[in-house]
């Protein structure tokens, strides 16, 4: 009888913000930062900490019959700046020691972010994959998900023998994802060789146009998608992380074939084609902080009007924002707004404060005092404590459902007519739990206010559909107005930052 396969389980996940603070340790240990037995642990939990895709690959790898996983590391931040290089060594070195410990493997699984720089490297990912293939030899099957946002590198491509991007965004596909990568390694065990092939094209579009329920780029990976056959394996089209600043900036499309590379070739610029085609389609379209307010004020003031959810995409912790920045809380606050819930505002020290009162308690609550970045502008207003959190959640709808979700020191207070949910990690708000845990039903609000690009739309949409949901246009650390931002890396010309030029799917 076979030995079942060993096949090592790692992952290294950063989306990085170029415009925002370094990334250090405290945020992997915040989120995750597990080797070994640790990992195993956690995997082990019912709401781990773990990624979505590393818990599809093992389930379906356990569903399929006898395996051996082997953890190695698993290291995932928050979005934020590039992470500091020494520390990305530390990663490097404990992969490279778990990786040799565990030797011979028959596969190893990755659960990758992409869109990863560090301070001495923009390509981290790739140089992941590099090691990993240096260790385990050229035929061991390397199979990677992505996160649909990753900017992917020749070099990912040329050290894995598959990567799989996420194809909806909310991004609530991440076990099946997963679960296909263990597909596909069940296949090159029983014998089939994937190859692919990857072509990067001059755009990169603004998060909130990068919706995969309709739009542009919904049509683009559904045509994707139906080209999957006994020839192609997968499609992944990544319109990259817009905030990077990298040289790998750029929508790509990635495709795996099944033993002949030519036909991935040919799919990935026919899809590349169709995308530079549709260019203009990725237009923001947001509201004003003016419109927004007069919004919430008229829905305050008539309850007869359907509530309205505002996102704060510029202040996203989701793609590296503090989660602090006060434009919309300071406009309805002095408008008079009431009914109203913001989840979540980023303020260690307010919190501390507020746990500190206790339940109850009157105080003057002090917003930004520390003031970590030019978009963390400071505010002041009476406040009261309503409750006090307990510092996590485990999510129940979207991208968070079924995962531990780490707030650090929480608290919700009362400004005015709006209650605050205010924690002490970085984490944006795309659970309904962000309320929930203190006995709030969104539904009974009259506007709710997120910190979030897009990944909310999954877990609020019990509530708000999309006519009632508005983006704002407001400064800060992730706006989708990409011309506010002063980029140094990415290549250039690049669509929407240049616009007058004219690119070609290459002929050979």
């Amino acid at each position: 009888m076979p030995q079942p396969k060993r096949i090592a389980l790692m992952g290294f996940s950063l989306e990085a913000n170029g415009f925002a603070p370094v990334t250090v340790k405290a945020d992997f240990v915040n989120q995750i930062y597990l080797a070994g037995d640790e990992l195993a642990a956690d995997l082990a939990k019912p709401a781990p900490r773990a990624p979505g895709t590393m818990i599809g690959f093992m389930r379906a790898m356990t569903t399929a019959g006898p395996w051996t996983p082997v953890p190695i590391v698993m290291a995932g931040s928050p979005p934020g700046g590039p992470v500091e290089q020494a520390f990305f060594q530390e990663i490097l070195d404990a992969m490279e020691r778990g990786l040799k410990a565990a030797l011979p493997l028959d596969g190893v699984f990755l659960a990758e972010h992409g869109a990863g720089t560090a301070t001495g490297d923009h390509d981290p990912d790739g140089t992941v994959f590099a090691l990993v293939r240096s260790i385990v030899g050229p035929k061991v099957p390397v199979i990677s998900t992505l996160d649909l946002h990753a900017n992917v590198s020749q070099r990912m491509v040329d050290n894995t023998d598959a990567l799989i991007a996420f194809i909806t965004n909310p991004h609530v596909d991440m076990i099946e994802r997963g679960a296909e990568a263990a597909a596909l390694m069940l296949e090159m065990f029983a014998g089939t060789r994937l190859a692919a092939d990857m072509l990067r094209m001059p755009m990169i579009p603004p998060s909130v146009t990068m919706g995969t329920a309709s739009g542009p780029y919904a049509d683009l990976i559904n045509y994707g998608q139906t080209k999957l056959s006994r020839d192609i394996a997968n499609v992944s089209v990544c319109a990259g992380f817009s905030l990077g600043d990298t040289p790998l900036n750029g929508m790509t499309v990635t495709v795996t074939a099944r033993g002949d590379k030519a036909k991935a070739t040919a799919l990935a610029r026919d899809i590349a084609g169709r995308a530079w085609a549709d260019r203009k389609r990725y237009v923001p379209k947001m509201v004003s902080l003016e419109e927004a307010t007069a919004m919430a004020l008229a829905c305050s003031r008539d309850p007869s009007k359907p509530s309205v959810l505002f996102a704060d995409p510029a202040d996203n912790p989701g793609g590296g924002g503090r989660g602090n920045t006060t434009y919309i809380l300071d406009a309805f606050h002095k408008a008079g707004v009431t009914g109203c819930l913001l989840g979540m505002m980023v303020d260690p020290p307010l919190a501390e404060d507020a746990i500190k009162l206790g339940v109850g308690a009157k105080f003057i609550a002090r917003f930004n005092r520390d003031r970590p970045h030019e978009f963390s502008l400071p505010f002041t207003a009476d406040a009261r404590v309503i409750a006090i959190g307990k510092g996590s959640y485990v999510g129940r709808r979207g991208v968070h459902q079924g995962r531990t979700t780490n707030l650090g020191a929480t608290a919700l207070i009362e400004v005015g007519g709006i209650k605050i949910v205010v924690i002490s990690l970085r984490q944006q708000c795309a659970d309904p739990m962000a309320f929930e845990q203190f006995g709030l039903a969104i539904a009974a609000a009259r506007s709710v206010i997120v910190k979030s690009r897009g990944h909310f739309r999954a877990g609020f949409d019990e509530v708000f559909t999309n006519d009632r949901i508005h983006e704002v246009d407001v400064p800060g650390l992730t706006t989708p107005r990409l011309e506010r931002l002063a980029y140094k890396r990415a290549p250039r010309p690049i669509f929407p930052l240049d616009k007058d030029f004219e690119w070609q799917v290459p002929a050979d």
